[in-house]
C-alpha cells in the first residue's frame, strides 16, 4: 500500500463465529414492526425493503442501484442502495465510536488495492455455467444446499495458497444470482467450504434470521466491495464492509447473524451503519479517495466481521492505484458516526 505497509496484517484476523440457534428471537418483534415478512420458502427467507432496517419510505427515492453483469445488485430500496446522510444520529452513537477507537487501529484503513492478494475478487459465469458439488465443513446447517455454477479456477481471496476466509464469490448472468462460499478449497470435481449461500440479486431476500452466510453477520459480500468500474465512473451508490476488532452479540437488520459473546451495549453488533459525519473536511482528497469518502458520507458503512477496525474492503483489481487509495489512512475513525437503521436483535 502507499504508506509501505501491508493492506492487512500478514497473519489474517481470525473470525470469531459461533454456531448458534436458529430460533427467532422474541426482540425480533420489533425489527419487524415496519412489515418485513418470513417467505414461504424452503430455508425461510426474509423479504428485504430498505424500512425493515429502520430505513425510511422517504429515502427510496434513490439513483438507480450498481450493476454487475447486467445484473441489479438488489433493488435500489434494498438497504444496502439506500441513503444514510439525513436519517438520525443513534443515541449511543459516541460511546460506540469512542470504544472503537480506545481499542487501536483507530484510522481507516482500504483493505485492498493493486496487489492481487488483498482485496476480495469475484468472477461472473454465464447462466450456462456447469454446476458442481459443494461440501460444507463446518456451517452445513446455515448454508444453501449446492450444486453451484463456480469454476474450477475461481479466484479465491489471498490466493490459492492463502490461508484466512478464503471467499469465493460468484455472479451468474441471466439468473442474476450470487454465489459466495467461506474457506473455500478445491475438493475433487467441486468445492469444499465451511459455509455458503446464494442470493437472489433482483429481490435482496435475508438469510433465514439467525443464520450465518460467507460473511459472519449472515450478510452478502459482494454488495459492500468498493468495485474500481464504480469509482472510476465518478459515484458509488451503496454502503461499503467494513470489518472491526470486537462486535457485539446481536444483530441490526438486514444482517441476520452475530459472531460475539460480548454484550456491551457500546459495542457494535453487526449490522451496525455508521456514516462518515458531514462536517468532516475531505476537500484535501483527490481521484478515487475522494469518491470513496463522499460514498461513506452519503450511504456509509455496515459492519460485516470481526476483523482489524476500520477495514473496509473492495474488489481486487490491479487497476487501483495505491497512493490515491492511501490518501484514506488520514481519516480518523472519530470522523464517524453511528446512525439509527433500527433496534439491536438479541439473542
Amino acid at each position: 500500500m502507499a504508506d509501505g505497509t501491508p493492506a492487512r496484517p500478514a497473519l489474517p484476523v481470525a473470525r470469531h463465529r459461533r454456531r448458534l440457534l436458529r430460533t427467532v428471537p422474541f426482540g425480533l418483534v420489533a425489527a419487524l414492526a415496519c412489515g418485513a415478512t418470513l417467505a414461504r420458502a424452503s430455508p425461510p427467507l426474509v423479504d428485504a425493503p430498505a424500512d425493515i432496517a429502520g430505513l425510511a419510505p422517504a429515502r427510496r427515492l434513490t439513483p438507480p442501484g450498481p450493476t454487475v453483469a447486467g445484473c441489479p445488485v438488489f433493488p435500489p430500496a434494498n438497504a444496502w442502495n439506500t441513503r444514510v446522510d439525513d436519517l438520525p444520529l443513534h443515541p449511543d452513537s459516541a460511546a460506540i465510536v469512542a470504544r472503537i477507537q480506545s481499542a487501536g487501529g483507530q484510522r481507516l484503513h482500504p483493505d485492498f488495492g493493486s496487489n492481487p492478494a488483498y482485496g476480495i475478487p469475484f468472477v461472473t459465469v454465464p447462466a450456462d455455467q456447469p454446476l458442481v458439488p459443494i461440501d460444507y465443513t463446518a456451517y452445513g446447517d446455515e448454508s444453501d444446499p449446492g450444486p453451484f455454477p463456480i469454476p474450477l479456477d475461481a479466484p479465491v481471496e489471498g490466493g490459492p495458497g492463502a490461508d484466512g476466509d478464503r471467499h469465493v464469490l460468484v455472479v451468474r448472468e441471466g439468473t442474476c444470482e450470487l454465489f459466495e462460499l467461506y474457506v473455500a478449497r478445491r475438493s475433487g470435481a467441486g468445492w469444499a467450504a465451511d459455509s455458503g449461500a446464494r442470493w437472489n440479486l433482483l429481490t435482496g431476500a435475508l438469510r433465514p434470521l439467525g443464520w450465518t452466510s460467507a460473511d459472519a453477520a449472515g450478510l452478502p459480500i459482494l454488495p459492500g466491495l468498493v468495485r474500481y468500474d464504480e469509482v472510476a465512473s465518478g459515484a458509488v451508490r451503496h454502503a461499503i464492509r467494513i470489518t472491526f476488532a470486537t462486535t457485539r452479540r446481536g444483530y441490526v437488520l438486514p444482517a441476520t447473524h452475530w459472531a460475539s459473546s460480548r454484550t456491551d451495549a457500546d459495542l457494535p453488533p453487526m449490522g451496525l451503519r455508521l456514516r462518515m459525519r458531514a462536517d468532516h473536511d475531505i476537500s484535501g482528497l483527490t481521484g478515487h479517495a475522494r469518491v470513496i469518502a463522499e460514498a461513506m458520507k452519503t450511504y456509509g458503512v455496515i459492519v460485516a466481521d470481526n476483523g482489524s477496525n476500520w477495514y473496509f474492503q473492495g474488489a481486487s483489481d490491479p487497476r487501483w492505484d495505491d497512493d490515491d487509495l492511501g490518501q484514506l489512512k488520514r481519516i480518523p475513525g472519530s470522523a464517524f458516526e453511528v446512525v439509527d437503521t433500527g433496534p439491536v436483535v438479541a439473542p
